[in-house]
């Protein structure tokens, strides 16, 4: 997942408060003799152990090699019959059990290009991190699938399960349904995914249909895209500026414009960010460069703002490029490209009611939207082009993963208040004492519900 950047600095935790059980409000959604929540327990120690693994051992977007292979190992100590290198990394892992419903669960193999600085013994200790909970994703899904092998006396129909590649670049699901996903495993008559937020450990939060409520709803993730802009100058010595172009003035005048620019009317109802996340330029203090090179994210509530926040980032670009004198026209490359989320309401309700069954009323949040981007709205309509099917329907709900300790702290108000580091933080650390048990029931439970368990 994508989040704009721009939050306060977080304060590190001083370490990992101790492991915490959800307690239930309500009543349980059983399968058989016990509840989900205690069977879920049962497969935790292989879950875990996955966690810890993948956390130590992050790897970027497109490299993520041994993070797919420990959890093919993984699927496959399950009874899943595993595909390998499905565009790029990704993994599919099928477990057959009969005439039924196809329920796809999808999580992401990827880290972040960011220095952990958590302080836990299990860190990593490489350039990358799993700043966003993708390696809670994986362990959760792993755990889901031994669990629901285990009951496979009690439901019928295919669960499939994918390691998806590539996210937080914005192009990993396109890459796979372009290697024939859905022709490869079958259409789903359903996805599902979950996503760590900073919300308390064993809560889920569901995002609100279209249209509901009196003010503008906010898709559960919005439309994204990534921009790489070449801005070109002529380079020379700094002794004589005037006989060189610098392109970083130019590039300078580009940043203070978008924000401008960019943050219109529909950014001031917090509908459109931009964000400049990366700006190169130059070898040496004395040389002046003949390029800059900005990395742009922007994020919009929906796919026609977010045409709209692109148009205007292409003319600012080329305005600055002309007043600075720039000798060829810059270049806006619009490197991926992703649809905002809305998850098929029907279906979102019922997953909703079967989390309210598992984990109580209280434990099931409502999630207001966010800004940031996923390419998961491609395994739906909106990646009709890359796959053919309409209408596979798509659930996707926000997992808590914030420990009691840490958010009385972030809650507290006055001195004693700690704010909580949020996703793609260095700080960023899921309690995953308390987190995994019920992200693993929550994401078992859901499929349960489209297998027509109840």
């Amino acid at each position: 997942m994508n989040p704009p950047s721009g939050s306060p600095r977080p304060t590190p935790p001083a370490r990992a408060a101790p492991p915490e059980e959800p307690a239930g409000d309500g009543a349980t959604a059983r399968v058989g003799p016990g509840d989900l929540l205690d069977r879920a327990g049962g497969v935790l120690r292989p879950a875990l152990a996955l966690y810890l693994d993948l956390h130590a051992h992050p790897e970027p977007s497109g490299q993520e090699a041994r993070t797919a292979d420990r959890f093919a190992r993984r699927l496959a100590a399950a009874g899943c019959e595993v595909t390998r290198g499905v565009g790029g990394h990704g993994v599919v892992a099928v477990l057959r059990n009969g005439e039924g419903p196809r329920v796809w669960l999808r999580a992401e193999l990827d880290a972040l290009p960011v220095r952990e600085r958590t302080g836990l013994p299990y860190a990593s200790r490489t350039d990358a991190m799993h700043a966003c909970g993708h390696d809670l994703h994986l362990a959760a899904a792993a755990g889901a699938t031994d669990l629901l092998a285990g009951l496979a006396d009690r439901w019928r129909g295919t669960l499939v399960v994918v390691g998806q590649p590539a996210e937080e670049t914005l192009d990993g699901a396109a890459r796979m349904l372009r290697d024939g996903l859905y022709e490869r495993f079958g259409r789903p008559s359903v996805v599902l995914a979950q996503h760590a937020a900073p919300l308390p450990a064993g809560t889920v939060a569901h995002g609100a249909p279209p249209g509901a409520g009196s003010a503008p709803a906010l898709p559960t993730t919005a439309a994204g895209a990534a921009l790489d802009v070449v801005l070109h100058g002529r380079g020379g010595h700094v002794a004589t500026p005037h006989l060189a172009v610098n392109p970083v003035v130019a590039a300078a005048a580009v940043v203070t414009r978008l924000q401008d620019a960019v943050a219109g009317p529909g950014a001031g109802e917090g509908r459109v960010t931009l964000t400049v996340g990366t700006l190169r330029a130059g070898t040496a203090a004395n040389v002046i460069p003949d390029r800059a090179v900005l990395g742009v994210a922007v994020r919009a509530a929906s796919d026609e703002l977010l045409d709209e926040a692109l148009a205007e980032v292409r003319r600012v670009v080329r305005a600055e490029s002309a007043v600075a004198g720039s000798p060829r026209e810059p270049e806006v490359t619009v490197t991926s490209r992703s649809a905002a989320l809305w998850c098929d309401p029907d279906t979102a309700s019922a997953v909703r009611a079967a989390h309210t069954a598992l984990l109580g009323r209280r434990r099931v949040l409502d999630w207001p939207g966010s800004m940031a981007a996923e390419d998961f709205p491609l395994f739906g309509d909106a990646g009709q082009e890359l796959h053919g099917q309409r209408g596979v329907p798509l659930v996707y709900w926000m997992l808590g993963v914030v420990g009691a300790q840490e958010w009385r702290r972030a809650t507290a108000g006055g001195p004693g208040a700690a704010p909580l580091a949020p996703n793609h933080s260095p700080y960023f650390a899921p309690h995953v004492g308390s987190a995994l048990r019920p992200a693993v029931a929550a994401l078992a439970g859901a499929a349960l519900d489209r297998f027509g368990v109840g």
